[in-house]
């Protein structure tokens, strides 16, 4: 597989490849990590756990994100016809970020101190 980030460039700019921008635009934003994280570590859960988690994110940017990763096709939000359990997992599409989200495990192990992650 060619790995491409570059798309074009002129004497006058450098653009990056569209589907890296929008890449790191799903995974940039602030919380959808940590939740695609949880998702992988933990598989189907339900909001208060994955709320329980990421616990510094409000329940209300939580449900915002989750719709967000929903529409992206990253998350189903999977309802049970028996009860009212509403539970989040990974689609293949999400779950296919599990060797992203280790690199990002392995450079963070290699490269970040304590000090920097506020321990």
């Amino acid at each position: 597989m060619e790995q491409v980030i570059l798309k074009e460039r002129t004497a006058d700019a450098l653009t990056l490849c569209p589907k890296f921008t929008q890449t790191f635009v799903i995974l940039g934003k602030k919380w959808n990590g940590m939740i695609l994280e949880t998702l992988l570590q933990n598989g189907p859960s339900r909001f208060k756990d994955i709320a329980g988690a990421v616990s510094k994110c409000s329940d209300r940017v939580l449900v915002e994100r989750l719709k967000e990763l929903e529409a992206a096709g990253l998350v189903d939000r999977l309802t049970h016809a028996d009860s009212s359990l509403i539970e989040y997992a990974l689609t293949a599409k999400g779950a296919a970020l599990q060797p992203v989200m280790a690199a990002a495990h392995t450079w963070g192990d290699t490269w970040l101190s304590d000090a920097e992650c506020g321990k």
